[in-house]
């Protein structure tokens, strides 16, 4: 692809994620106009909203992955492997913040969603094993509520860079809330 349809595609995609996420009924014609590109150029790469959506999706889970190597999940000490991942996924919800419970379901891209919170899941687990995170927690519990204030700091912080708000995602977590 030439940088221009490049810078286009990137365009549209964000422009794509934001709008529909706000509301999912939102016209190809609007998304282009905000993106700054003509409506043949989406419709010409995008037949529907539902295919603008699922290449969104595709695009985060993409984004995603590049969190995951970068962070060294497996391998990095666990303190310094959750900020990467923290500091590396803030960026990824504010340019696609579209919800997976929006998109139609394919089977390959749910897999590979199910196949990331798999691997983060296991993740979680090194740090409760290693200490980092209580072991009297349920499970299910750490990687979720880490999500919601990731997504909190990520969306209600828009101006804090990834670093302070990797900083204040992970000592919410790590010491709470209240007054010690």
């Amino acid at each position: 692809m030439r940088a221009d349809a490049i810078r286009n595609l990137d365009a549209v995609l964000q422009t794509g994620a934001r709008l529909l996420a706000e509301d999912p009924s939102t016209s190809m014609a609007a998304i282009a106009a905000e993106a700054g590109v003509d409506r043949r150029t989406v419709y010409r790469r995008f037949s529907s909203r539902e295919a603008l959506l699922e290449a969104v999706f595709h695009a985060k889970l993409d984004a995603v992955d590049e969190v995951f190597a970068d962070a060294r999940l497996e391998t990095a000490p666990v303190a310094v492997a959750l900020h990467r991942w923290v500091e590396g996924i803030i960026p990824v919800i504010r340019r696609l913040p579209v919800d997976p419970e929006q998109v139609p379901c394919d089977t390959e891209g749910h897999a590979r969603m199910l196949g990331q919170r798999a691997r983060f899941r296991g993740f979680v687990r090194r740090a409760t094993e290693e200490g980092v995170f209580r072991a009297d927690l349920p499970d299910t519990m750490v990687a979720p509520l880490l999500y919601r204030i990731i997504e909190l700091v990520a969306v209600q912080f828009p101006d804090l860079e990834p670093a302070p708000a990797s900083d204040l995602v992970v000592d919410t977590l790590l010491s709470g809330i209240g007054k010690s």
